[in-house]
């Protein structure tokens, strides 16, 4: 869409899905208003309540998926540019804070054991860190450790980078519809699978080093979660 054309100057929510889709296959409906709750965007509203977005908000949509997927911007810098923009102020393009950490991941996009492995991450953040960092809100935090997600030590007063890999996660399921309501079972089936390998392989930990029985702990949960991956897309495929 390069320029306004009088008969679309205000688009209904599918008709802005079906304009952005080409260049944002994965974009969606529930992605376009869950952006709309985070108050990135702001279209108006007939009397009846539809949605409707002028050229204006749909360039803003665009700019928006743009940055996430080609510059990695996490939404709270995104506001904040957009702030900047709409008050005449010149932006900072700088995205400051912490990374989210990169799962070692083979070419077929499934786990390793060295997925699996390595030392426990040496990133220590603080409450208001692990919101900005994850790019969720102070609320979603709640509900994350609410539902078990993340299961802080007693005495820990940090968040570790396993934790803000699973805020950052519930935060991108919570843009495709699903809240950390949803996902308490995936704390539970991976509870069950850590307690399975623990009970096949510590019959055999007499017989194995430390680090072989990390090895053969770590085997067995990325095969585990390649045979998860391939029975739900068996499952979707129908």
């Amino acid at each position: 869409m390069t320029q306004p054309v009088p008969e679309l100057s205000r688009l209904g929510i599918g008709k802005v899905l079906d304009e952005l889709q080409p260049e944002f296959p994965d974009l969606s409906i529930t992605k376009i208003r869950y952006l709309e709750r985070e108050g990135l965007l702001d279209p108006d509203r007939t009397a009846s309540g539809y949605r409707k977005f002028s050229y204006a908000d749909v360039e803003r949509l665009r700019f928006i998926l743009r940055q996430q997927r080609d510059r990695f911007w996490p939404l709270n810098h995104i506001r904040q540019v957009l702030d900047d923009m709409d008050n005449g102020r010149v932006p900072d393009t700088e995205v400051p804070g912490v990374r989210v950490p990169e799962l070692v991941l083979a070419e077929d996009h499934l786990p390793t054991p060295q997925t699996f492995g390595g030392q426990r991450s040496q990133v220590r953040l603080a409450r208001d860190e692990l919101v900005a960092a994850a790019d969720i809100s102070p609320e979603t935090l709640v509900e994350i450790e609410e539902f078990g997600l993340i299961r802080r030590r007693s005495a820990a007063s940090f968040y570790d980078g396993d934790d803000l890999h699973v805020a950052s996660l519930v935060g991108r399921f919570a843009e495709l519809g699903l809240e950390p309501r949803h996902l308490r079972m995936f704390v539970a089936a991976a509870d069950r699978e850590a307690a399975l390998f623990d009970q096949v392989v510590t019959p055999r930990a007499r017989s194995l080093d430390r680090d072989a029985s990390d090895r053969a702990i770590a085997s067995l949960a990325s095969l585990s979660v390649a045979l998860h991956t391939v029975l739900v897309r068996r499952h979707l495929r129908g």
